[in-house]
């Protein structure tokens, strides 16, 4: 990899982080009507909320992810002319 799609790569995995945390902070406030989502280590939460939130956060992120990387892809290749 050359060091320009490096470090687009690195700007574009930082965004897509930002993005899915954004996402998934709405997700969550839609679906539970809480400002935050329960941290694994609180107790006073539930097992079934936790592993939910976990869920959902890590399908998102995936997704997000993959959204992004995917077409960083198509864009370099395009641009290479391959």
């Amino acid at each position: 990899m050359k060091p320009v799609e490096k470090a687009t790569s690195l700007g574009m995995g930082m965004l897509s982080g930002a993005l899915a945390a954004g996402l998934f902070k709405r997700v969550w406030k839609m679906a539970s009507g809480q400002d935050d989502a329960p941290d694994a280590g609180d107790l006073s939460r539930g097992w079934t909320e936790v592993l939910a939130a976990a869920a959902i956060q890590g399908a998102i992120f995936g997704l997000v992810k993959a959204a992004v990387h995917r077409a960083g892809a198509q864009t370099f290749r395009q641009r290479a002319g391959c």
